[in-house]
């Protein structure tokens, strides 16, 4: 939706974009005279850099002149050969300067894969009169979807299986699976390109096959109306890549005839759907940055229109849920860190009549609530660390539910019926592999129900984790949650470090198991997330402190973070590494930029780094619903300001570390020509020798390759470029 580097799994390496095909020409573009000699297994190579040609691309506003002279890598098509030539020559130089590697990347990849079940099975989570789950099999790449009547999973029914819609596709992605209320239908979407952009299908499940109804340029989900035969999808724009339409389709008929029932207007505005858990109402979601809202649709009425909730006001942000005659809000009406307010659905559209169920708190930020016929259950943020309580309705008694860790990730998910004493929970910490919980809401009794295998010879009790807080330049504590290999570490300053952050859109990083992970935490690396601002780790203004026009805190969080790791003995000075992603490649942008001298090496996956160019041209997907993190650009306060740490442009003449950058060239959200022009320019303008390498995954856009074991692939290729620059050969 946003800049965000995957989701959240972006806590490890493990779902870097990149690529590790070889690609089939090359540039001739041979003007370079830096030839840099590597050692591959048996025999040195000569490596030669691609240098892009300069063609000086004029860009004015607010009376300053800025010259790209990389403009022209931009082709919106994808296709021009000049162009795709560079790319691929960039790939083959990275792959010839890392081709002593091949070993150690393969060895990488068997330990990986090594520590995955090939067979592995989710677990069931109820909807309707069926458990739906899914499962992995041998070298499969891709997901099958059953479902069964029980639990149990006696009878079993194989309702999609993405290894065969695959074959013949580079790329595949299936999304929104959504089974229709009598059970009998499922819709979903589908993704070739990684522009996620999907045609949606609709399958009878009695009979296997498809009906002929396709919704072309969607979202990628729909939601059912109750009478089985109605949905109602998001179209997006083909240019933008904003879904800003929903449309109502009726099965049988053309899409052409499909009805338009609400079109936002505002460019600033996200687009989404969703239906509330009794099957009554159907939810438009309008957000911004800073504000949301929702319009309701009857789920019983095929000819119902949207209703706005209540109007729409700068600033305002808030969330239902639906019990009963009762919404439950959860919003920032009056409390920066959120309350939780209910109303009587009928007196709903004046706020005067919302009433308080848990007020605001000073330092406790409110995220989130799962509501069922006799409990309410929250989700709060306190120091950093998320909790759950359960409320029951009746009495009023609370609950807290428990777990041992320091610092954790904890979420609720799958209940989807509101007659039930029992929540599902997904609990994980960066020493716990993910672990799937029925929680009884009435004694808080946990029951396990899956724990993520680790094969192999994982022992959890060999790591240990942290959550420290670290004093930022400006007197602020920012939390940083570490992991290590107990018998690896000593706090002498010895043990290499990676360092991760994020720190955009509010978008907190938790801590995480990973089992990826433990290949370089057992080669004696210690992992450490910077929980900088521009997060909600600590709560709203955390996020606030840390966006627009004091965005660099963001960076300096990092820089300040790692400064102090060194000085703690957490990490040698000389044996620091940096990753981020997509807003946190921006990060790494400006970091590399601001305090070069403390890394050794950088990876910047499909990062965010033309900051100005991009927010000054609203025909690139994401630009204008992002003026309320970054800022207009249009507004001279926010271009200077932005321009003032823009990586692309801020990019010096001075030594850099050894970097590796990532891109898919389909990628929707960060440009490929972003990076490129990246590249392109500090190869231009760094003053070291160290390694600027740029892979470029030609099949796949922001979230890298497709398949589970392709992106260990290119997991173990970014490893390696790490183990590679602290010395570790195997």
């Amino acid at each position: 939706m946003f800049r965000s580097s995957f989701t959240l799994a972006a806590l490890s390496l493990a779902v870097l974009a990149g690529c590790n095909k070889a690609p089939q020409s090359t540039s001739n573009d041979t003007s370079n005279t830096n030839t840099v000699q590597t050692q591959q297994v048996e025999k040195k190579v000569s490596a030669v850099a691609p240098i892009a040609k300069k063609v000086p691309h004029e860009m004015t506003i607010h009376g300053d002149t800025r010259i790209d002279d990389y403009y022209w890598l931009r082709d919106d098509e994808r296709k021009a050969p000049e162009v795709i030539s560079y790319l691929e020559a960039e790939n083959i130089y990275t792959d010839t300067m890392l081709a002593h590697t091949k070993t150690l990347q393969s060895s990488l990849f068997e330990e990986l894969k090594g520590r995955i079940q090939k067979d592995d099975d989710s677990v069931p989570v109820k909807d309707g009169q069926y458990y739906y789950s899914s499962q992995t099999r041998g070298d499969n790449e891709y997901t099958t979807y059953l479902r069964s009547s029980d639990f149990a999973g006696t009878d079993q029914q194989v309702i999609l299986d993405v290894n065969e819609l695959a074959k013949g596709h580079d790329y595949f992605a299936v999304s929104g699976l959504n089974v229709s209320p009598n059970d009998n239908l499922m819709a979903y979407g589908e993704d070739t390109v990684s522009r996620r952009i999907y045609n949606i299908k609709i399958k009878d499940l009695s009979t296997g096959k498809l009906l002929e109804d396709t919704l072309e340029g969607t979202s990628g989900n729909v939601v059912w109306a109750n009478d089985n035969k109605t949905v109602y999808y998001i179209k997006k724009d083909a240019q933008t890549l904003l879904g800003y339409q929903v449309y109502r389709h009726t099965l049988g008929k053309p899409q052409s005839d499909d009805e338009l029932v609400y079109e936002e207007t505002d460019t600033s505005y996200y687009t989404g759907m969703s239906k509330s858990k009794d099957g009554s109402e159907i939810y438009i979601w309008h957000s911004s940055t800073d504000s949301s809202g929702l319009s309701v649709i009857s789920a019983n009425d095929v000819n119902a229109k949207p209703k706005r909730f209540i109007e729409r006001e700068a600033n305002l942000e808030y969330s239902i849920s639906k019990l009963g005659d009762t919404y439950y809000i959860v919003t920032n009406l009056n409390a920066v860190n959120f309350q939780l307010m209910k109303v009587d659905i009928d007196k709903a559209g004046d706020k005067a009549n919302w009433q308080s169920v848990i007020p605001a708190r000073k330092g406790i930020k409110l995220e989130g609530v799962e509501l069922f016929d006799d409990y309410l259950v929250y989700q709060q943020r306190e120091m950093g660390q998320s909790t759950l309580i359960a409320r029951n309705l009746k009495s009023g008694k609370e609950l807290p539910l428990s777990f041992n860790d320091s610092a954790y990730t904890i979420n609720a998910y799958g209940n989807n019926e509101l007659d039930s004493d029992t929540l599902r929970v997904y609990y994980t910490s960066m020493t716990t592999p993910g672990s799937s919980y029925d929680v009884n809401l009435a004694t808080g009794e946990k029951t396990l129900l899956k724990q993520q295998a680790v094969l192999g010879d994982f022992n959890a009790d060999n790591y240990a984790s942290e959550r420290i807080f670290v004093e930022a330049r400006d007197g602020i504590k920012v939390p940083v949650s570490l992991v290590y290999r107990k018998d690896a570490f000593k706090k002498d300053g010895t043990n290499p470090l990676l360092q991760y952050g994020y720190g955009s859109y509010g978008a907190t990083m938790d801590p995480t198991f990973s089992s990826s992970r433990l290949s370089l935490l057992d080669r004696g690396f210690v992992y450490a997330i910077a929980h900088v601002r521009g997060s909600q780790m600590l709560g709203r203004p955390w996020y606030e402190d840390g966006k627009l026009l004091t965005k660099k805190n963001t960076f300096n969080d990092f820089v300040d973070v790692t400064k102090s790791l060194v000085a703690q003995g957490y990490g040698a000075k000389d044996e620091i590494f940096a990753y981020g992603g997509s807003a946190g490649g921006l990060l790494m942008g400006a970091v590399a930029n601001q305090a070069p001298e403390l890394y050794k090496g950088m990876v910047a996956a499909v990062p965010f780094v033309d900051v100005v160019t991009t927010m000054l041209d609203a025909s690139i997907p994401l630009t204008t619903n992002e003026y309320g993190e970054w800022g207009n650009p249009n507004e001279k306060e926010y271009y200077d300001y932005m321009l003032s740490y823009s990586p692309y442009d801020q990019v010096a003449k001075q030594a850099y570390p050894n970097m590796l950058v990532t891109t898919g060239l389909h990628d929707s959200q960060v440009q490929y020509f972003e990076p490129a022009k990246w590249v392109a320019k500090l190869r231009d303008y760094k003053t070291d020798d160290n390694k600027l390498l740029f892979k470029i995954d030609m099949e796949a856009g922001h979230g890298g390759a497709s398949g589970r074991f392709k992106r260990l692939e290119d997991t173990a290729f970014n490893y390696a470029f790490i183990l590679d620059l602290a010395g570790i050969k195997n």
